[in-house]
Parts: structure tokens; C-alpha cells; sequence
């Protein structure tokens, strides 16, 4: 029942409820594209894309079928877009409609994790953010070293806006995760 009720609120635009559904069906998603691809990097990948789809398509989400094979059916959608296009770019382009319609994934007021990793002294955060993903540790420090907004982050690694905003979200998870194991 807790899930339909995070899937309602995410249908009205509800950012926290969309970042526990992340959160929650993350490792499915991931776990399901790895066994498919053998590939951490292109199963985070296609797993990044696949919640900015859902979150983009919220709205389409029949509640008949269950909230995972929605996400499942996206993933396989994106893996075969990747696989048909075979080409050096993982992400696919997207329209300026597309574009306009996207949500704001990153919400502005500060976060648990947000606070937890400003709390951290800058060396003890650096050793932290040492522990990520390269691109993770490319996101954070694109967005809290060099401060650019999420699009100039967008442009210059050169990912939709919305596959941005996700991997940050996913990053701050992860570094919070790394700040509390430590503590």
C-alpha cells in the first residue's frame, strides 16, 4: 500500500516520493540490467536513463501492472535503443519538447544527504567522494566544486538534463551512504 501511495504522489509531481521510489526499486532495476548487459557501467547507465524515462512517463504508469514490471518494460526499451544504436554516445538525444517538459528531478531546498556532506571538514568530503564512480565523482564536483548549474553540467558532459539531475541525486545518495558507514 506505501508504494501506491509514493507512486500517487509522484504522478502529482511529488519529488520526495519519486526519490524513495528510486531508491526502492533501484537495486531491481540495476541488478536485472547487469545480468543483461555484464556491464556495471552500461547497466547504471541504461538504469540511470530508465528513471528518467519513468519519471518523465509518471503519468502513463497504468497501476494494474506492477510499479517493477513498468520499470522493467523501460529498461528493456532503453537497452534495446542502446543496442540498435550502437553507437560511442550511450544516451539517447532528446527533443526541445521533451526537454521543456521535464521535471525538475533536484529539488533546491537542502536534503538529509545534502546536510549530512556539508557537515563533513573539505578534506575528510574529498577522501569520501574518492570512493565513488568516476562519473559520480565527476557529477559532485561539476556541481559543488565548480558550482555550474544543472544544464551547464548537462552541456559539458554533454547528457540529457534529466540524466543529470538523477546521477547528482543518485551521487549524494551514495556519498551519504559512504559519510554514515564511516562514522
Amino acid at each position: 500500500m506505501e508504494i501506491k501511495k509514493k507512486i500517487e504522489k509522484a504522478k502529482n509531481g511529488d519529488q520526495v516520493a519519486f526519490t524513495s521510489l528510486l531508491d526502492f526499486y533501484w537495486n531491481e532495476v540495476y541488478g536485472f540490467m547487469l545480468k543483461r548487459t555484464e556491464n556495471e557501467t552500461d547497466a547504471e547507465d541504461i538504469t540511470i536513463e530508465t528513471f528518467a524515462k519513468a519519471f518523465d512517463k509518471i503519468a502513463t504508469y497504468n497501476p494494474e501492472f506492477q510499479f517493477n514490471t513498468w520499470l522493467i518494460a523501460i529498461a528493456k526499451n532503453v537497452h534495446i535503443d542502446l543496442l540498435r544504436k550502437k553507437k560511442s554516445s550511450l544516451f539517447i538525444e532528446i527533443t526541445d519538447e521533451e526537454d521543456q517538459q521535464a521535471y525538475n528531478v533536484a529539488d533546491t531546498t537542502p536534503s538529509a544527504e545534502d546536510e549530512l556532506i556539508t557537515e563533513q571538514n573539505l578534506s575528510q568530503l574529498l577522501q569520501y567522494i574518492k570512493e565513488l564512480k568516476p562519473h559520480y565523482q565527476e557529477v559532485i564536483q561539476l556541481r559543488y566544486f565548480q558550482e555550474l548549474s544543472y544544464q551547464e553540467i548537462a552541456d559539458k558532459i554533454e547528457e540529457p538534463l534529466n540524466n543529470v539531475k538523477i546521477k547528482i541525486l543518485r551521487a549524494k545518495k551514495l556519498l551519504a551512504e559512504i559519510i554514515k558507514n564511516k562514522r
